[in-house]
C-alpha cells in the first residue's frame, strides 16, 4: 500500500532529521505570500515523524496571526480551537491511535475553518497535479468539502518532506488539489483549477 510505504520512510527518520527539516520547513513556509498576508491560518500540530509544525505555529503567532488548530471529533470530523502557545496544547488519545496535541481552550465549531486565509494540510504525498495523499481518515476531505460548500477560497498548502513530492498519487472523486507544497528545500505551486 502506498500510504504504508511513505509512513515506513518517515518512521526511519531520526529526531535530528525531523528537527532539521522542521526548521527549514518553517523558514520556507514563512516566505509564502499566502502566509505573510494571512490574518487567520488553520494549521495542525505535527506528531511523531510528520514534517514538524511547532516552530511555524509559534512564528505565525508571533506575527500576530490567529492560528486555528484542529480537534478530532468522534466521527473523524474536525472542530477548531485557537492556538495560544505550546502551553495551551493538551495530549489527547483517540481510541487506539497515537495521541494528538490539541488546543485546550474554547471550541469554535467545524465551520471556524471558513475564516482562514490559508489552510496548512497534513499529508503523506502530493503529485505533479497538486493532488494530496492523506492518511486515509477523511478528516481533511471533510474540511475541504466544507470550505467548497461555503464558497470559501483559502490558500491550501501541504507540508511535506522533499521525497514526498511524486509524479502521481491515486485520486478519488472527492479529492481537491492543493495550491502549493512546502518542503524543506523549497516551494512548488500548482495551477488553481477554475
Amino acid at each position: 500500500m502506498l500510504r504504508r510505504g511513505f509512513l515506513a520512510v518517515r518512521s526511519a527518520l531520526t529526531a535530528d532529521d525531523v528537527r532539521e527539516a522542521a526548521t527549514a520547513l518553517a523558514e520556507r513556509a514563512l516566505e509564502l505570500p499566502e502566509l505573510a498576508h494571512a490574518r487567520t491560518v488553520a494549521a495542525y500540530v505535527s506528531v511523531g515523524s510528520e514534517p514538524g509544525t511547532p516552530a511555524l505555529l509559534d512564528a505565525l503567532r508571533a506575527r500576530g496571526v490567529r492560528v486555528l488548530l484542529p480537534v478530532l471529533l468522534p466521527d473523524n470530523d474536525l472542530d477548531w480551537g485557537t492556538y495560544a502557545g505550546p502551553e495551551s496544547l493538551v495530549s489527547v488519545r483517540h481510541g487506539g491511535r497515537m495521541a494528538l496535541l490539541e488546543p485546550a481552550g474554547e471550541r469554535l465549531g467545524p465551520e471556524a475553518v471558513q475564516e482562514a486565509d490559508a489552510v496548512l494540510l497534513p499529508g503523506l504525498a502530493v503529485d505533479a497535479r497538486g493532488m494530496r495523499l492523506g492518511r486515509g481518515g477523511g478528516s481533511y476531505d471533510r474540511v475541504l468539502s466544507r470550505l467548497e460548500r461555503a464558497g470559501a477560497d483559502p490558500a491550501l498548502v501541504v507540508l511535506l518532506y522533499d521525497a514526498e513530492v511524486v509524479e502521481r498519487v491515486p485520486e478519488e472523486a472527492h479529492d481537491r488539489p492543493v495550491h502549493a507544497v512546502v518542503t524543506p528545500s523549497g516551494v512548488r505551486r500548482f495551477h488553481r483549477r477554475p
